[in-house]
C-alpha cells in the first residue's frame, strides 16, 4: 500500500504534464497531451492541407516533434500554443508543394521543349509523328503518365488519382518514359 499514491497521467492538467516531461522525460506524458488534442490538431491540418491522409501524417509529425520542443518551450496553453504549430506546420507543408508543384511545371516545360524543339513546320510535323509513335511504343504504365502529364496537363496528384498509381511510382513511369522517348527519337534504342 503506498501512502502518496501517484496520479493517474489523465488526472493531471496541461501544464503538469509538461512540466513533469522536461523533469523526466517520460514519453507517455506527450501520449496523454496527444490523446487530449490530436484531434483538434487533426481538424487544424485537415482545414489547411483539405487531404484526410496528409492530416494525419502532419498530425503524428507536429507531436513527433513535440518531444523536443517541449523541452525547451513552456507554453501557456497548451491547446492554444499546439494548434499554432500545426498551422505553422501546415502553411510550410503548402509552400512546400508550391515549391515542387513549380518544378514539376519547369520540368514538364523543359522536356517538351527537348522533345519538340522549334525549328522550321516541316521538321516539327515529322518530330510529332516520331514522337506520336513513340509514345505508343512505351509500356502501358509510362504511355498512360505521359499522355496525361503532358498532353493532358495533369498534376503527379491527379494522375495518381486517375490512374491508381501511388506519386513515386507517377513520377517513375514518367522519368522512365521521359528517358525511352529520347532514346527513341534519336535512334539509340
Amino acid at each position: 500500500m503506498r501512502l502518496f499514491p501517484r496520479k493517474r497521467t489523465n488526472d493531471l492538467s496541461d501544464q503538469e504534464l509538461m512540466a513533469r516531461y522536461r523533469k523526466g522525460g517520460d514519453k507517455a506524458l506527450v501520449g496523454e497531451l496527444y490523446n487530449r488534442y490530436a484531434h483538434l490538431v487533426y481538424g487544424a491540418c485537415l482545414h489547411y492541407l483539405t487531404d484526410r491522409e496528409l492530416a494525419r501524417d502532419a498530425v503524428l509529425q507536429i507531436f513527433e516533434r513535440l518531444f523536443d520542443s517541449l523541452r525547451t518551450q513552456q507554453p501557456d496553453n497548451f491547446g492554444v500554443w499546439v494548434n499554432t504549430v500545426a498551422r505553422n506546420f501546415c502553411i510550410s507543408e503548402l509552400r512546400k508543394q508550391q515549391v515542387q508543384r513549380g518544378r514539376d511545371e519547369a520540368y514538364a516545360a523543359e522536356t517538351k521543349a527537348d522533345l519538340l524543339d522549334d525549328t522550321d513546320p516541316e521538321q516539327r510535323e515529322e518530330q510529332l509523328k516520331r514522337l506520336e509513335q513513340a509514345v505508343r511504343s512505351l509500356g502501358e504504365e509510362q504511355r498512360k503518365c505521359i499522355e496525361l502529364f503532358y498532353f493532358g496537363d495533369k498534376s503527379y496528384r491527379e494522375i495518381a488519382d486517375l490512374t491508381g498509381f501511388s506519386e513515386k511510382e507517377v513520377k517513375s513511369h514518367l522519368q522512365n518514359g521521359k528517358r525511352n522517348l529520347k532514346l527513341a527519337l534519336t535512334g539509340n534504342r
